[in-house]
């Protein structure tokens, strides 16, 4: 009974030092990104995610590392595995989206920013960035009426567009 005491409290302390050392490292991460070295960022929440593969935000904080340095694919990756934690996670569909709409892969941005948009009818930036995957594709009436309704809900940015691209 002793030594499966023993063997209970080794393995606790082993895990209680792996959460330090992913807290350490997502700690290191936030510091690295707030002095904009998004690279040496990316790597400490890189070595958070293999300590702690469902740390939900070291995934986020990557991504959005990714995205600044350019690598939307790795970002977009990383959205997609918060999502498949995460399924309702409104902001990941709304990055990842995004992410898709500068690859020019407009058809799977679309159906992130309509998943957005069921999840949270009112949200301006779903509709804005909506209105550009579908500019993309060509289609500038759906790109007016999502513009428009994003003005309608209050984006002022969306003024700009609908003017610009000579909405009604």
């Amino acid at each position: 009974m002793k030594r499966i005491g023993l063997l209970f409290v080794a393995v606790l302390t082993i895990n209680f030092a792996f959460a330090q050392d992913a807290e350490t490292y997502f700690a290191n991460g936030e510091k690295l990104k707030q002095s904009e070295d998004y690279k040496g960022a990316k790597e400490a929440y890189s070595k958070t995610i293999e300590l702690d593969p469902s740390n939900v935000n070291a995934f986020l904080q990557r991504a959005f590392c990714n995205s600044l340095l350019g690598d939307y694919e790795a970002s977009i990756a990383d959205y997609t595995k918060v999502i498949a934690i995460k399924p309702d996670h409104k902001y990941s569909y709304l990055t990842r989206g995004s992410a898709r709409n500068k690859l020019k892969k407009y058809n799977e941005a679309i159906s992130d920013f309509d998943k957005v948009i069921s999840l949270d009818p009112d949200n301006q930036e779903a509709y804005n960035n909506r209105g550009w995957a579908k500019k993309g594709l060509g289609d500038s009436d759906g790109a007016c009426k999502d513009w428009n309704k994003s003005k309608k809900l209050g984006n002022d940015e969306a003024k700009i567009i609908l003017r610009n691209n000579k909405c009604r």
